[in-house]
């Protein structure tokens, strides 16, 4: 039996699974200016994917890097699901500037 399609598929539910709750937590806690951790994770990763030779490490690599990119739209996606009410708002004190 071949595992190679399972293993990559189960990955990468757990791989998307991760990214949800860091960009709920991460607009919670900084803002959408992390955009930029999000954008360098993804190019890094999708670097690595084009240097690796094993098809699993290298789809996985490819695939977290596919998350990280969309989870840069999603950052900001947040913030206007916080401004509808749908997700707690952080009080951050008066002369705190993160997240603008």
């Amino acid at each position: 039996m071949y595992f190679t399609g399972l293993i990559i598929g189960v990955a990468t539910f757990l791989i998307i699974g991760i990214f949800h709750p860091l960009v709920i937590k991460g607009e919670y806690w900084f803002g959408v200016k992390i955009w930029w951790i999000f954008a360098l994770s993804g190019a890094v990763t999708l670097a690595a994917s084009l240097l690796t030779e094993n098809v699993i490490i290298s789809t996985l690599l490819a695939v977290w890097g596919a998350s990280s990119f969309w989870s840069i739209g999603e950052l900001f996606e947040q913030r206007k699901r916080v401004e509808k009410g749908w997700f707690p708002k952080r009080e951050r004190p008066k002369n705190d500037k993160r997240g603008i």
